[in-house]
């Protein structure tokens, strides 16, 4: 059986492909955190805080009666929150099983994020990833 991530991630990369040059990307990056739902100070806490990241960076991660997990997220660096935007597009909403399962190093190559990001972004985002499995393996599995 297919990882639902896989389908969005095939989503993100063609929507990638259309912008062309990493200019509009960004820009496009930069869009997609403005979208994202605000946080509320009590959720902008130490707790919530991703460590590894240049730019501060909150995940939220809510668990649904039927065992998925929900993330929200934000960031005080626009570029950033956008890469926020993008994992919670990719992970939010799926199962533990499906996170824990979901090559995402594969999956950010493909859509050409490492190469485009500095080294330190390129950190941060992978301490985002690194958190959001985490939380995956921590989640208890429905019966």
């Amino acid at each position: 059986m297919a990882n639902p991530i896989d389908s969005e991630l095939e989503e993100l990369a063609a929507e990638f492909e259309l912008l062309g040059d990493w200019e509009e990307r960004y820009k496009y990056l930069i869009d997609l955190g403005r979208e994202l739902a605000p946080l509320s100070d009590s959720e902008r806490s130490e707790a919530n805080k991703v460590r590894g990241c240049a730019s501060q960076v909150w995940l939220v991660t809510g668990h649904a009666p039927d065992g998925r997990l929900n993330f929200r997220g934000d960031s005080d660096a626009h570029l950033v929150k956008g890469l926020v935007a993008v994992l919670l597009r990719l992970y939010s909403g799926r199962e533990p099983r499906d996170i824990l399962a979901f090559d995402a190093k594969a999956g950010l190559e493909t859509l050409g994020l490492s190469g485009a990001l500095s080294t330190q972004r390129s950190n941060g985002l992978a301490a985002m990833v690194e958190r959001i499995r985490r939380d995956a393996d921590q989640a208890e599995p429905v019966t």
